[in-house]
C-alpha cells in the first residue's frame, strides 16, 4: 500500500510540473507572438516590451555586445528605421527548454521578408519571469 501511495504521489508531482512548464512555454510563445506582430507594424517601441526594462538587459548580436534596455532599442531604431528595413518577421522556434525555476532558454531562427532585402538568422534567448512576467534577459541573435 504504501508503494502504491508513493507511486501517486511521484505521479500527481510529475503531471504538476509538467503543467507548470506547458503553462510557462505557452506564456512565453505568447510574448513572441505579440514581438512579431508589433514588428510586423513597425513598432519597435512595441517588440521591445517583450524585454527586461534594465540596464542589465544583455544582447549579442552582429557589432557585439549591447548593454541595457534601451540602448538596445536605440540600436533596434538606427537599424531598422522604417518598414522597408522592418519588413515582415517571423519565428520558427527549434527548442524551448528550462533552466531552472522561472528561466528558460529559446533556440529557434528569425525570418525577415522586407523590401531592404530578407534576412535570416538563429537566436538563442534567455527568458526569466521578473515580478510575473516573462520577459527577455538576454538575446544572441545573428
Amino acid at each position: 500500500m504504501k508503494k502504491l501511495f508513493l507511486f501517486l504521489c511521484i505521479f500527481a508531482t510529475v503531471h504538476a510540473i509538467s503543467q507548470t512548464e506547458n503553462a510557462d512555454k505557452e506564456a512565453i510563445l505568447s510574448v513572441m507572438k505579440m514581438q512579431e506582430k508589433a514588428w510586423n507594424q513597425n513598432d519597435l517601441e512595441g517588440f521591445m516590451q517583450g524585454y527586461w526594462k534594465s540596464d542589465s538587459l544583455k544582447f549579442y548580436g552582429s557589432k557585439g555586445v549591447t548593454n541595457g534596455w534601451q540602448k538596445t532599442l536605440d540600436n533596434y531604431k538606427k537599424g531598422y528605421p522604417s518598414k522597408e528595413y522592418t519588413g515582415t518577421l517571423s519565428f520558427t522556434i527549434e527548442a524551448i527548454t528550462k533552466i531552472e525555476e522561472n528561466s528558460y532558454y529559446v533556440m529557434g531562427q528569425f525570418h525577415l521578408v522586407r523590401d531592404a532585402g530578407n534576412a535570416d538568422g538563429v537566436f538563442l534567448i534567455i527568458f526569466r519571469k521578473i515580478k510575473g512576467e516573462w520577459k527577455i534577459i538576454a538575446d544572441l541573435s545573428c
